[in-house]
């Protein structure tokens, strides 16, 4: 595969350093009878190596092209099952429970193009995953991993330390790619918490107050909350961080997640 050129539309960069695809197998501590799902095939190099390793894998290609020329490659490889979709359109659950019970691991070099996206689904379905290793652009990346008070921290840091640890694995450079991308690259690993890290409430409430906190970095948090129509009520508003010992004047990206669950948690009930 290859001849098979890089589709600039589809965020297509494959990856080509073998030592780069082994150290991601290893990552993702893949063992004979796993069940792994791989986002993003391209040519198969990764495939290959996680198929040797005996893994019950589901690779999901949105590349009409690459598809046939994937399913031609590991025809041979009973453990191997190549499907034609759109990650971000697919139905996770559907997909994996319908091909038996049991966790998966996932492992994908996500398009830079679509990676906030793709991270919030695995988010919204992690009670179907055991362990997730992806290849992240360096600054989505690095904002996952963030403590509050650094510019990178955000709302992908808060939504991600609610429910797994996040460990950075190795960094990638450009040259490990066809085509060479502008940006370092980076392999992150998520495991799963048996249970949130926080009692945030609802957490839908509870995401919303953390995007307006965020909606407007250089405002402070009482400004953020009260445009935001999260908490337009400013006697309510008060009330809430006065509970909680937060200042008015602080900005969002200095709040943890623990302040962040506790402060929700007021604002709903003081509805």
């Amino acid at each position: 595969m290859e001849n098979v050129r890089p589709k600039k539309s589809l965020g297509q960069n494959f990856l080509r350093d073998r030592n780069v695809l082994a150290r991601i197998v290893e990552s993702a501590g893949v063992s004979t009878g796993d069940r792994v799902m791989e986002v993003g095939p391209g040519r198969g190099g990764l495939t290959s190596l996680l198929a040797e390793k005996g893994a019950q894998l589901l690779a999901v290609e949105l590349d009409r092209q690459l598809v046939p020329l994937l399913e031609t490659e590991f025809r041979n490889e009973a453990n191997v099952e190549i499907i034609h979709a759109d990650i971000l359109e697919t139905d996770l659950r559907d997909i994996l429970l319908s091909r038996g019970h049991g966790k998966w691991k996932v492992v994908a070099n996500l398009p830079y193009n679509i990676s906030s996206q793709v991270l919030i689904k695995f988010l919204d379905n992690r009670e179907l995953f055991s362990r997730l290793v992806l290849m992240l652009q360096r600054e989505v990346g690095e904002r996952l991993i963030a403590p509050p008070s650094c510019k990178e921290y955000g709302i992908l840091s808060v939504f991600f330390r609610l429910h797994f640890d996040v460990y950075r694995e190795f960094l990638v450079k450009p040259g490990s790619f066809y085509p060479v991308p502008k940006v370092d690259s980076v392999v992150l690993r998520f495991e799963p918490l048996p249970a949130p890290r926080a009692d945030v409430g609802d957490e839908m409430f509870f995401r919303q107050v953390v995007r307006a906190a965020f909606g407007q970095r250089r405002k402070t948090l009482w400004n953020c909350l009260k445009s935001s129509g999260v908490s337009s009520d400013e006697t309510r508003l008060r009330k809430a961080l006065s509970e909680n010992g937060i200042d008015a004047g602080r900005r969002g990206e200095t709040l943890s997640l623990e302040e962040f669950a506790s402060l929700s948690r007021s604002l709903l009930r003081l509805l």
